[in-house]
């Protein structure tokens, strides 16, 4: 039960800043443009904090790697060493990086610029605050990929589970929340209108038909690519087969946690990728946001694959709806659960 609430916890400010947005938001709308000052400010004012610790982490991370690798003495760890050795600077600029660019798209002018690439609107307090949590998010994969395969197969090793489905569900169900707070409800939407908003309807018939079979077609795709790249000497990493093994082997020996590795992912990460994000981010954008977070696998041949699926499953949410792609994700994870499962 520490797993779960613990996983849960760790997204509340998440939540916060977009219930607080998104009253600041209701405010101007309300007001002609002109309401929710006070609202924004504290937003802001709250990002702006964030970026600025986490800020001052990279920095601190990297002054303190420089010092403990001149010091005298034997590392803790083989994971220490390597560290220490060569990708405290990496891991000091994933935070970094980010850090300055997220109270950037705060700034107006910068947002009008983005919005000739992007569906957003320039003006909309949701929609600067989303972009600038965005950056979060970037600082969350690139200091895993600073760390490299091989350190985070380690770290996967360490942090094992024999039952992870607590906290897989706990995790996806915590992102289904972000997304409706997100859109608005509980501030500005009904939780009808935010469902909506989000693209969760009632499919027809066909809707399901599409879903299950687009579902069965992108295990095979990715079968296929997987098949033909391994010809030509392109093979998943041992590290990457490692971790995965490490998150969800114990999920492929019963049924519930065949359910839970799909259900739980088609429930949360398409609420908030399909759902939340693809109106505003657009297709592209999403989908690599999509990719870059499974960064369990490093930049491999499978977030090529995750890629792709991302592709179909955006293409599909603007052909269907966000119910649609919940059932793909949901029968190409089970599919893929099912597979594991017998090959095992």
């Amino acid at each position: 039960m520490a797993e779960v609430f613990w996983t849960a916890i760790q997204f509340i400010p998440f939540i916060l800043i977009l219930w607080l947005v998104n009253q600041a938001e209701s405010r101007r709308l309300s007001q002609e443009g002109h309401g929710g000052k006070g609202w924004t400010i504290t937003v802001y004012g709250l990002l702006s904090l964030g970026f600025f610790l986490l800020f001052l982490a990279g920095l601190l991370f990297i002054l303190g790697g420089i010092l403990v690798k001149t010091m005298p003495g034997t590392p803790i760890s083989e994971m220490e060493a390597g560290l220490a050795a060569d990708k405290v600077l990496l891991l000091g600029l994933s935070l970094l990086i980010p850090a300055v660019f997220g109270p950037l798209l705060l700034i107006p002018a910068i947002r009008r610029g983005v919005s000739r690439f992007l569906p957003i609107d320039p003006d909309s307090r949701v929609h600067a605050v989303s972009l600038a949590l965005s950056m979060v998010v970037w600082a969350y994969v690139l200091f895993l990929l600073s760390l490299g395969l091989e350190n985070l197969a380690k770290l996967t090793e360490s942090q094992r589970t024999t039952n992870p489905m607590p906290s897989l569900w706990a995790q996806q169900i915590t992102f289904f929340l972000i997304a409706l707070i997100g859109v608005g409800w509980l501030s500005r939407r009904s939780l009808k209108a935010a469902l909506h908003r989000l693209g969760l309807v009632k499919p027809t018939t066909r809707q399901v038909w599409i879903g299950i079979l687009a579902g069965f077609g992108l295990v095979a795709m990715a079968t296929l690519l997987q098949y033909l790249l391994g010809l030509v000497g392109v093979t998943t990493d041992p590290n990457v087969e490692k971790m995965t093994e490490g998150l969800m082997g114990p999920l492929y020996g019963s049924v519930w946690g065949i359910l839970t590795l799909g259900l739980s992912a088609a429930l949360g990460e398409e609420a908030i990728f399909r759902g939340a994000l693809q109106p505003r981010l657009g297709l592209f954008l999403t989908t690599l946001l999509f990719a870059v977070v499974h960064s369990n696998y490093g930049l491999s041949l499978s977030t090529t694959i995750v890629f792709m699926v991302g592709l179909t499953l955006g293409w599909l949410r603007m052909k269907h709806n966000t119910s649609t792609t919940m059932i793909v994700h949901a029968t190409y994870n089970m599919t893929l659960g099912i597979l594991a499962a017998w090959a095992s």
